[in-house]
């Protein structure tokens, strides 16, 4: 590397270091810079927080690239360290006396125990440093120039490396400084008073018990990958200086310096568990598919769903969308099938399920659950993006967060394209999916939806309101003239199982009032289609209120397992929903609302 390549990084490293006090990950920790400097009314506090941090982060580094030791040890351990430091100083500013009650504190050495909080109390310079100290193995991990001196630089020149490092560490401190000098102007512009036990000292120390906690549980890190997720990045401008002497530094690091290195993700993010206890896959050309086989290669965007829930089916437009959009730039979609009801463990059921719903994607059969609890997952529908390193980088559950989870998606494909000598460039723009569905899906208005789902087996009857709950077997059962809000009410003799009950005389009703604008039913007739008629309102017919599945005449035909749209384009409001049962062997699981 020619003189000039070596100015430009060593520009680049100082800009980068400036720049870094702006980044993501280093945002939430602003408060405890600018709290911890001001906290003592002395510029001379300011100066050795920043000092020390700035040296914390080179030496973090050099003992990262000295020792295996230090680089084994994860991510998590440096967050608990430097967290816990962090909470130890905020509680003494908020209890300024409480270490001189501590008894222990006289049979210990006066000398090393004192050193840390009672001498940082009296504005010690051990105290100042330590502060500083501990927020260096957070900060260095904040920019695509210090992996790349990191990764490549320090290796190749020790003495480059350092220097390089070193003007990091300057911009880094400096930008940090000049942030603290203006809010202590700032203090003493407004008038507040410094002092041991006063109001604003112990709200400082309770922001630094906030962060330190936030840091310790790997919260801050989560912040940082949620402003990443709204566009707060400024690494483009890093990303476009280091395109100076990119072409001189080796092993094309500056492909994989724009995000995280493998190593800093153990301890930001979690591995994506492999696919476990699959029964049957859809659209594979009968082959299995596992994320070992994907890792390295594809983006992998993993949907947790079951084809009768509604919740499920209205992200569907989405995900269709997605893969046709992102499939050539590197994303795989697996939609992973866990059942609620039996019927859904069939694989023909599912099968034309993903036909009805036009899914081009890999779905897997996840009948016992072993994905599902692999996962730790407790949701339908669950979305886990899981990066080109196998770590699980976002995830979702239930609807909406459209745009958050797309542009996930497009950060990790950027990630791809980068690292990948045939990644292609990806697109910025926003899906707007279409809604529409052969089940007739539409969006819902949480806000307005008054209505949980109902469940008619007794495994989770809870709402049964003239029956016995949570007991299987038949039961003679009357509509009473007067109805609650959200309770169930069966008429005729039922037959209930775990899952569903089953109406043994014709003639049976159902009655339930609701506040929704849609009504879905999961339903089922094994033995030969049954006929049930929907009205509302004390018998009025649905009319255009009528939902995908209903005719003219209020009459819906309940044949194959699945879900049923009943009532749709109403107005939201408490309506009551009125089924009678035209002959006999209905299956009647859930109603669910939207």
């Amino acid at each position: 590397m020619g003189y000039n390549e070596l100015v430009i990084l060593f520009i680049v490293s100082f800009i980068a270091g400036v720049l870094t006090a702006l980044a993501p990950c280093v945002l939430p920790l602003l408060p405890v810079i600018v709290g911890g400097s001001i906290a003592g009314g002395t510029r001379r506090r300011t100066y050795t927080i920043t000092i020390s941090l700035g040296v914390s982060v080179i030496l973090f580094t050099l003992l990262l690239k000295a020792s295996t030791v230090f680089i084994n040890i994860p991510q998590s351990a440096w967050q608990l360290i430097s967290g816990g430091i962090l909470i130890m100083f905020g509680v003494f500013m908020v209890f300024p006396h409480m270490w001189d009650r501590f008894s222990f504190v006289n049979v210990l050495n006066r000398s090393s125990n004192k050193l840390l909080a009672t001498g940082y109390r009296q504005n010690s310079l051990w105290g100042d440093a330590l502060m500083g100290a501990a927020l260096g193995p957070v900060f260095s991990s904040c920019s695509p120039t210090y992996f790349v001196i990191l990764a490549t630089v320090l290796p190749a020149s020790f003495a480059m490396g350092f220097a390089d490092l070193f003007a990091y560490a300057v911009g880094l401190s400096g930008a940090l400084l000049v942030i603290a000098l203006v809010g202590q102007r700032l203090v003493d512009t407004l008038g507040i008073t410094i002092e041991p036990g006063g109001w604003f000292r112990r709200i400082l120390g309770a922001l630094f018990v906030v962060v330190g906690l936030s840091v310790a549980t790997g919260t801050m890190a989560k912040t940082e990958v949620w402003l990443l997720n709204h566009g707060f990045d400024l690494s483009f401008i890093e990303r476009r200086l280091l395109g100076a002497p990119a072409s001189q530094i080796p092993n094309n690091a500056t492909n994989t310096s724009t995000f995280l290195s493998p190593e800093a993700k153990e301890g930001t993010f979690t591995k994506a568990p492999e696919l476990a206890g699959i029964e049957g896959y859809i659209n594979t050309n009968g082959q299995s598919i596992t994320l070992a086989q994907l890792k390295g290669e594809k983006v992998v965007l993993i949907d947790i769903w079951t084809y009768s829930c509604i919740n499920c089916q209205r992200t569907l437009p989405y995900l269709r969308a997605w893969y046709e959009k992102y499939r050539g730039q590197g994303l795989e979609i697996i939609g992973v099938h866990t059942p609620e009801f039996a019927f859904e463990r069939l694989l023909p059921n599912v099968q034309k399920a993903v036909e009805l719903f036009g899914l081009r994607y890999p779905v897997v059969l996840d009948n016992t659950f072993a994905t599902w609890n692999a996962f730790g997952n407790q949701y339908w529908p669950r979305k886990y993006l899981i990066d080109i390193d196998g770590f699980i980088v976002y995830d979702h559950a239930g609807e909406g967060e459209y745009e958050e989870t797309e542009k996930a998606i497009q950060r990790a494909l950027e990630e791809r394209a980068a690292r990948l000598p045939a990644g292609r460039q990806v697109s910025d723009a926003i899906t707007v999916a279409s809604t529409s569905a052969p089940t007739g899906v539409v969006e819902v208005h949480r806000d307005q939806l008054g209505s949980p789902e109902i469940y008619f087996g007794a495994w989770r009857n809870e709402y049964l309101g003239n029956g016995v709950q949570r007991q299987t077997g038949q039961q003679a059962l009357k509509i009473p003239r007067s109805l609650q809000q959200n309770v169930l009410y069966l008429g005729g003799t039922w037959d209930i199982t775990d899952e569903y009950a089953t109406n043994l005389s014709p003639g049976a009703h159902i009655k339930f009032v609701y506040k929704a604008k849609n009504v879905y039913f999961v339903a089922s007739a094994p033995q030969a289609d049954v006929k049930i008629k929907v009205t509302h309102d004390g018998g009025q017919l649905l009319g255009s209120a009528r939902g995908a599945h209903v005719n003219e005449n209020g009459e819906a035909t309940i044949s194959q397992d699945g879900l049923y749209h009943l009532v749709g384009d109403i107005e939201y409001g408490v309506h009551t929903l009125e089924i009678e049962v035209q002959g006999i062997g209905l299956e009647a699981y859930t109603f669910t609302f939207g």
